[in-house]
């Protein structure tokens, strides 16, 4: 068996129980080497072999897969936070369909959870958004048309954008093209919840000089919109004493 794991958003801790079972339990570990926490590894059986898939080509990852199943072996395809955003997964599920090898996914704890609890952050408040757009620049891998950011920009929901630290410049532009005013609260998270975490709050106007402050280039996430600094939103309806759900009458 193929299992997918969600290593989570970066702290050895923030891996699901089910994860740290199957970690522990595997033959054969390939892992996101570029952006998983290597710590993680310490969870491993003595005799597990482990593999990089920073330097593999996906056809040499399948390799590696087949081999292991050949040999009944478990494999554990650990990437990191929730594999189903940016990790490249459905291409090898869909190689793993050909050859008829069996395989599950473990969830993680994706980073833009992460970026969230590293600013205290609710993406959701009451009158200010209860959307949240998760999305990118386009760069090396291509955006549809219709995705573009200035066109989502315009919905004015919250915004979680990944993998585009290196292009702030262009960002604003797109962002400001769409609707955003230049006051509109945004903030930076590099590496949410590793040790190294660092978080900013900027507006979109100082997006690019607030990364180049503090030098960072990459492994960031990029937040925009009003709930930044959760200010103006209105109580939940949730909890108010005047609001009768199933379980609790009004008062």
């Amino acid at each position: 068996m193929i299992y997918f794991v969600g290593a989570g958003s970066g702290a050895c801790d923030l891996i699901t129980v089910r994860g740290q079972r199957l970690l522990r339990q595997a033959d054969v570990i390939i892992y996101a080497g570029s952006l998983v926490n290597p710590l993680l590894l310490e969870e491993k059986k003595a005799d597990c072999i482990v593999y990089n898939s920073a330097a593999m080509t996906l056809e040499e990852v399948l390799e590696v897969m087949k081999a292991a199943e050949q040999a009944g072996q478990t494999t554990v395809r650990l990437h990191t936070g929730d594999p189903c955003l940016y990790g490249a997964v459905r291409e090898q599920m869909d190689l793993l369909e050909e050859a008829k090898i069996p395989y599950e996914y473990c969830p993680g704890v994706s980073s833009f959870c992460g970026a969230a609890s590293a600013l205290n952050l609710e993406y959701t408040l009451p009158d200010v958004s209860q959307s949240v757009i998760i999305t990118r620049m386009a760069g090396r891998t291509p955006v549809p048309e219709k995705e573009e950011i200035a066109s989502l920009a315009a919905h004015q929901a919250t915004m979680v954008i990944f993998l585009s630290a290196g292009m702030l410049g262009q960002l604003k532009e797109r962002l400001l093209a769409g609707g955003y005013s230049k006051e509109t609260p945004a903030a930076i998270v590099y590496k949410a919840t590793w040790v190294e975490e660092e978080a900013y709050i900027c507006t979109v106007d100082t997006l690019a000089e607030t990364a180049k402050a503090h030098g960072i280039t990459k492994t960031t996430l990029i937040i925009v919109g009003d709930v930044v600094t959760h200010s103006r939103y209105q109580r939940s309806k949730l909890y108010d004493p005047g609001f009768e759900t199933g379980f609790r009458r009004k008062r």
